[in-house]
């Protein structure tokens, strides 16, 4: 394993290696530090290594927190789990043209096993769990991390708790409680439904909370995503990423992906230049951003972008930052304009995504609307769920016909309203 120690993001004190995610000095959060120096050197061989890893996020187990990759070099292929990763970056010309943009990319992690990026940050989460002793997996969920949580532990054959606001949408719960986790519906937002975790945590010291005590192995699952993208534009790093924000984690991670491959000399270009997408109803990043400040301020959510309902955001300041670092911005959109982005990516892609790829899709059209992408950069626009998970948000959004089963009931009922 490279990762060498923890380290606070605020004092830099180091800790071992085990269940901690919060300093105890200054109580700033602790990420894995790494030591890659050994990888320096030897770009060709490096690429052709992880080109001949499997197929899913493990190929880059050099830059992940395990000590024992499953399928690399593991010797306990029964507790792998699900296979998370290796999902496509298709070239969108028609969402290009159709917003006056050069190029852009579309990273659809709705491929994952249970259709959202979660099963990255879920599958380094609990095998870091395991290499602990950790017996149960659980988390504090919106919805897809609790779609992953129950999945994973199902195909692990470990027990499960999974904690949801009482209001989540229908979808998430049914592709939540068919794994058999034990699923506890909580009366209250996200933020009510964390802070009562974080208790637990404290009471069950052989549960694994994922995104809790784990949270420090947890985030390093968001990596992998521009690991993969680098990959698959010939180890270059696009010029622009729009990502959405719910806590920040994904969109800091992201940039750190790409940070640790371009140290190495492995990628060639910069970190791009990072947009971050919220809605209206709950933006406390976006807030801060325009206000500049750093102080993301908790907010009550209230938005059908359920899956980025965080009012109080963990990474919230660290994602201002590097919007500013890197010359991006934190932009919100309203739920009217989620639903356009959803219909707006769909038409222009064939890709249904759930509401958060709503609100990305409809923030990288206020982009392009301001004039903020220039016509030749490379833009890769980050979706990160199903939108069979969200149904009920583009209910009334089209128009449907019905007719008698005769041709003289199509030609004046379709024909003539496709026309009119």
């Amino acid at each position: 394993m490279s990762g060498t120690s923890l380290k606070c993001r605020e004092c830099a004190a180091t800790y071992e290696l085990g269940a901690r995610y919060v300093c105890e000095n200054c109580f700033g959060p602790l990420e894995v530090s790494y030591d890659h120096s050994h990888l320096a050197g030897d770009v060709d061989g490096l690429r052709r290594r992880i080109q001949a890893g499997p197929q899913s996020i493990w190929r880059y187990s050099d830059f992940l927190p395990v000590e024992t990759p499953p399928g690399v070099g593991a010797t306990n292929l029964s507790r792998a789990g699900l296979p998370a990763g290796a999902t496509p970056l298709i070239k969108a010309d028609r969402l290009a043209e159709r917003l006056g943009l050069g190029e852009v990319w579309v990273k659809n992690d709705a491929h994952n096993p249970t259709h959202s990026f979660k099963d990255r940050v879920v599958a380094v989460a609990s095998q870091r769990a395991l290499e602990l002793g950790f017996d149960t997996l659980a988390c504090a969920s919106t919805g897809n991390l609790a779609n992953a949580v129950a999945a994973q532990a199902a195909a692990l054959g470990l027990p499960s708790y999974v904690f949801i606001p009482s209001d989540l949408e229908e979808q998430k719960i049914l592709g939540t409680g068919v794994y058999g986790t034990n699923l506890v519906k909580v009366r209250g937002n996200y933020d009510d439904v964390n802070r009562l975790c974080t208790e637990l945590s404290g009471e069950r010291e052989s549960w694994a909370f994922v995104n809790i005590n784990m949270r420090s192995y947890y985030a390093e699952g968001s990596k992998t995503i521009a690991y993969e993208i680098a990959e698959q534009l010939g180890w270059e790093t696009p010029d622009r990423i729009v990502s959405p924000i719910a806590s920040g984690s994904l969109f800091t991670k992201i940039a750190k992906g790409f940070g640790e491959w371009l140290e190495l000399g492995l990628i060639t270009g910069a970190v791009p230049t990072m947009n971050g997408a919220q809605a209206t109803g709950c933006a406390p990043v976006a807030n801060a951003f325009a206000a500049g400040t750093d102080v993301c301020r908790p907010v009550k959510p209230n938005t059908i972008a359920k899956s980025l309902a965080i009012g109080n955001p963990a990474d919230g300041p660290y994602a201002v930052e590097l919007a500013r670092r890197t010359g991006g911005a934190v932009d919100a959109v309203t739920d009217d304009e989620i639903r356009a982005g959803i219909r707006l990516l769909a038409e222009t892609t064939g890709i249904f995504t759930e509401t958060a790829g709503g609100v990305t899709t409809a923030t990288l059209a206020k982009l392009a609307e301001r004039g903020d992408i220039g016509h030749d950069e490379r833009v890769v626009l980050v979706i990160t769920g199903d939108g069979l998970k969200t149904l009920d948000a583009v209910k009334g959004t089209f128009e449907s016909y019905e007719i008698n089963p005769s041709f003289e009931d199509f030609e004046a009922t379709v024909e003539q309203g496709v026309h009119a």
